[in-house]
């Protein structure tokens, strides 16, 4: 009799090794879920101040361009008439317009803002698509670690057996999220 419950304390070790890894996967899982899940955060709220930037951009562009041509339409048909400090104020005008539509050694120009905007929400798309990663991950080792459990409390082998393959499921999802996060979408 003793043999036997030698061999079911040596199963049990083995099951409570299992659920310790699993456990430990579980909170690497949990922790990058919730990094990700931050950086999608940071990331969106990012995006969305760029875009805000670029609008106001636009908007100063519209109005620059708007009283350069308004000066140059009230002397439309006497354009000698046109004051030449009128004239002058009317090409600043233009030149601040066109400096807003790109400005490389600042990055904000408009064409410069929208590329960093739609970078924060490329970067925004990868922390959520490595966040779900990171909830399927974790999903399955908290259900690996379930049947674990049971499989100690009843000593059923395909239990545990299933035990470790959700396991390796859970492996495969935090290491997609990690390593390629958008690879699939469930």
């Amino acid at each position: 009799m003793s043999g036997g419950h030698g061999h079911v304390d040596s199963s049990n070790k083995k099951i409570a090794l299992l659920v310790a890894v699993l456990a430990a996967l579980l909170a690497i899982s949990e922790m990058g879920g919730k990094s990700s899940q931050t950086n999608a955060l940071i990331s969106h709220g990012e995006a969305s101040n760029l875009w805000q930037f670029f609008q106001a951009k636009t908007i100063r562009q519209t109005t620059m361009r708007t009283a350069a041509e308004e000066a140059e339409a009230t002397y439309k048909d006497n354009p000698q008439g046109m004051p030449p400090a009128l004239k002058a104020q009317a090409e600043r005008w233009r030149q601040t317009a066109q400096r807003y539509e790109t400005e490389p050694e600042t990055r904000e120009g408009r064409r410069e803002l929208m590329a960093r905007a739609k970078e924060r929400e490329q970067s925004r798309a990868n922390s959520l698509a490595a966040y779900h990663m990171f909830e399927y991950a974790s999903a399955a080792y908290q259900l690996a670690i379930v049947l674990a459990g049971a499989a100690a409390l009843t000593s059923v082998l395909w239990l545990a057996i299933l035990s470790a393959g959700l396991g390796v499921v859970g492996l495969t999802f935090t290491t997609l999220a990690f390593v390629a996060p958008t690879l699939i979408h469930l």
